[in-house]
């Protein structure tokens, strides 16, 4: 009862700000420790006389109490600095809920969202990195469509030129079975002046196995090479567990000995079903090998 009296009390006084320090002073003496609601009623005050500095101390120093910010503790933030015009202080907060993390994954999402319409709202002109985050966050809560829409206004702005932001929006669309938007996308970027890193060839391939395409996969496998583009453990390890489920064994073996030979090892869950495989082909001597180089490295 005498916690709730103290923020009840906090709110009151936000327009008292000296009265309701003291307040936070006189919680701490008596042992009461601050919660979420306290800061974020002293961080709107603080904002409500312009105490910016202050507000970010507070910030950080609920952080370093383990306290985690929500979506409000940097809408206040943001909603102020936008509404003086302080659109660069605005961006900096707006990254720092980026950095500092902490929400679930449907909380971080709704903060960048209700952050990034903010910042739009008050005329912060977008980064192709601030576009990013939102698009990553977009694509890991299934929101797809909605990427979508954000992409296509990021391509208005001629902001969409960038390989990182193709990655998240190609990576949502394979994690959501929309292969076929997704293949789009790819085979686009020759013509939008863009070249296919590793990651945009390692997010298609496994979104090709996911769907059990092996041989559009193995296309673009070889598609690498041809590009001078060097598969790494990740290209392989996929592919390879792609073969295996569609028990496609002899070509997965002959690609787990390219990729030990490259140096590669090949990652747990491939070596879990090649001793299942041996389990049921006991007498297959070139498969006995073949887990002899695999197991040491991964079980």
């Amino acid at each position: 009862m005498m916690f709730n009296s103290f923020n009840k009390s906090l709110i009151t006084y936000q327009k008292k700000l000296t009265e309701a320090l003291n307040l936070l002073s006189e919680m701490m003496s008596k042992g009461i420790q601050p919660d979420l609601v306290t800061y974020n009623s002293l961080i709107q005050g603080l904002c409500n006389f312009s105490l910016w500095r202050e507000a970010i101390t507070l910030l950080n120093e609920m952080t370093q109490r383990k306290i985690v910010p929500c979506v409000r503790t940097f809408s206040i933030l943001v909603d102020t600095y936008c509404k003086e015009g302080m659109l660069i202080e605005a961006k900096k907060v707006f990254d720092m809920m980026i950095q500092r993390g902490g929400f679930c994954r449907v909380e971080r999402h709704k903060a960048t969202l209700e952050l990034f319409h903010k910042m739009q709202a008050c005329g912060q002109p977008p980064y192709p990195q601030t576009y990013a985050v939102l698009l990553d966050s977009l694509c890991k809560n299934g929101q797809v469509v909605e990427a979508i829409k954000v992409f296509h206004e990021m391509e208005d702005k001629t902001l969409g030129n960038n390989i990182v932001i193709y990655n998240i929006l190609i990576d949502g669309l394979c994690n959501v079975g929309n292969l076929t938007i997704a293949r789009e996308l790819f085979y686009s970027l020759p013509a939008k002046g863009l070249q296919p890193n590793i990651r945009t060839f390692n997010v298609m391939i496994k979104g090709f196995c996911k769907e059990g395409l092996i041989d559009e996969a193995s296309e673009l496998l070889e598609k690498m090479d041809g590009n001078h583009f060097s598969p790494n453990d990740r290209t392989y390890n996929t592919i390879i567990q792609g073969l295996l489920q569609q028990s496609e064994t002899v070509k997965a073996m002959e690609l787990i000995k390219i990729m030990i030979g490259k140096g590669f090892s090949a990652n747990a869950t491939i070596a879990s079903m090649l001793v299942d495989l041996l389990s049921t082909n006991p007498a297959d001597k070139s498969l006995q090998e073949l887990l002899i180089k695999t197991l040491p490295v991964n079980l």
